[in-house]
């Protein structure tokens, strides 16, 4: 798989990408996605805690979603949480809006 990385720019927030040549998909960072559509500023736990939640609740994730290498601020190559550029679907863009109480 034949991959190049490169950055977004979204209401001044960075989203990183990474584009599978095999496959013609690009794929986003959840942690960035949520991050902008939340105005969290601890994406991370709030990705993890909503997972949790959802998890408890019967909620299945959906299929699309995977983990790939990405760089971080740090310069370094993690394993991070990604959806391919199919879209991110209303039920999705409902949970990443969920309210979390704690």
């Amino acid at each position: 798989m034949e991959k190049q990385d490169a950055i977004k720019v979204f209401e001044n927030k960075k989203i990183r990408t990474l584009w599978d040549e095999k496959q013609a998909k690009w794929y986003f960072s959840v942690i960035d996605v949520i991050e902008i559509l939340t105005g969290s500023t601890r994406p991370r736990k709030y990705w993890d805690a909503l997972k949790t939640k959802l998890k408890v609740e019967g909620s299945e994730l959906s299929q699309n979603m995977g983990q790939l290498k990405m760089q971080s601020e740090d310069g370094k190559y993690y394993n991070t949480d990604t959806k391919a550029s199919s879209g991110f679907s209303t039920n999705e863009y409902k949970a990443f809006n969920y309210q979390l109480i704690g």
